[in-house]
């Protein structure tokens, strides 16, 4: 775990991405967002956006849904509040600076949880994992949208070469699927319903996680 990053390292790298985020990642990033935004709305209702960051994805959530968006960046929030005011987003119902390791709401709130690119970054993924979950309904979903390490073969030679410069960037390039599979079968109450590869190059990974109905 001496690898993992740590909230401040996190803060200043998201505080050096804020004012080129959305010229940087909006494009490359646009078919994946859509698609976890779809999953997400195949169940639609109170949807927790964690990692939110400038709020790219806000205006592409259906009317009829109720979003909250929480970032760990106060100036990628921002940026957030300013596409929820230009775009006059009133299915928005707040944007919160938090840690998503500790989630400042109720037990089984949200009908969906959605993390893009967040889990690989945060310092602790099991125990946000274990907050996502948490704070959703029983019959509602996580849906993560990341990049995920390769088991092996060039890529995963370029990911360990890689690994210090994108750590200073904010995320970590090793991260296994297995991971969060062994992370799913300690909670009886969650069940791994998908992985579906991403662009760009199917090197992403939507994954998705249903919390089970009470027994």
């Amino acid at each position: 775990m001496g690898a993992e990053l740590n909230r401040a390292g996190i803060e200043k790298a998201y505080a050096r991405w804020a004012p080129v985020y959305d010229l940087v990642f909006g494009p490359i990033f646009e078919r994946a967002r859509k698609t976890a935004i779809a999953a997400a709305e195949r169940i639609g209702g109170r949807i927790l956006e964690v990692g939110v960051g400038t709020g790219l994805s806000l205006p592409e959530y259906g009317w009829t849904n109720r979003v909250t968006g929480i970032d760990l960046s106060a100036p990628m929030l921002r940026k957030a509040k300013e596409r929820v005011r230009e775009h006059r987003l009133t299915n928005v119902d707040g944007l919160a600076v938090m840690d998503a390791r500790h989630l400042g709401f109720q037990d089984a709130v949200f009908d969906v949880v959605i993390a893009q690119y967040v889990i690989t970054v945060v310092p602790d993924a099991e125990a946000t994992l274990n907050e996502l979950a948490r704070v959703l309904k029983p019959g509602g979903e996580i849906i993560l949208l990341n990049h995920l390490g390769a088991d092996g073969g060039p890529r995963a030679a370029l990911e360990r070469w890689c690994a210090p410069l994108a750590r200073w960037l904010g995320w970590q390039p090793q991260f296994r699927f297995e991971r969060l599979v062994a992370w799913a079968a300690r909670h009886p109450g969650v069940r791994l319903v998908e992985r579906r590869p991403m662009p760009p190059l199917g090197h992403f990974s939507l994954v998705r996680f249903a919390r089970l109905e009470a027994a």
